[in-house]
């Protein structure tokens, strides 16, 4: 008998925390740097319009004459984010964050964030699934 895949909605972290698009860059370092996270939603209005990346905020920060207290969150996020349902299988979504090098699957509910999944919860529950399975 085979077991059904589970849903993201089952290993994502709920209510990630985000960034409204106006804000400056440094303030995206500091949430990042405080609650230890790689990623960002980028918001505008409530509305999902992009993703900020720890890699992101690096890149921008080493080009000269760079202000992170006066350049915007807008300037260095991805537009294009990796949106699912809560219902999505886990493994489709695994599949595509590898496909296409994602860091993060953002997952969305009625039009609003509903949670975030990372290559870090990737890792997590692989390494807890064998732990299953090699005990």
């Amino acid at each position: 008998m085979t077991k059904p895949i589970p849903h993201i909605a089952k290993y994502m972290t709920t209510s990630p925390h985000a960034i409204d698009v106006a804000q400056p860059l440094s303030v995206a370092y500091s949430l990042m740097k405080e609650h230890d996270i790689r990623h960002l939603p980028v918001l505008a209005e409530g509305a999902l319009v992009g993703l900020i990346s720890a890699r992101d905020l690096h890149l921008i920060g080493s080009l000269k004459d760079v202000n992170p207290t006066k350049v915007s969150v807008k300037v260095a996020m991805s537009k294009e984010v990796y949106s699912v349902t809560p219902e999505t299988p886990l493994d489709e979504v695994v599949s595509t964050m590898a496909d296409h090098k994602y860091g993060c699957a953002v997952v969305m509910q009625n039009g609003q964030v509903a949670g975030i999944f990372t290559t870090i919860d990737v890792c997590r529950e692989f390494s807890e699934l064998l732990r299953k399975r090699l005990a």
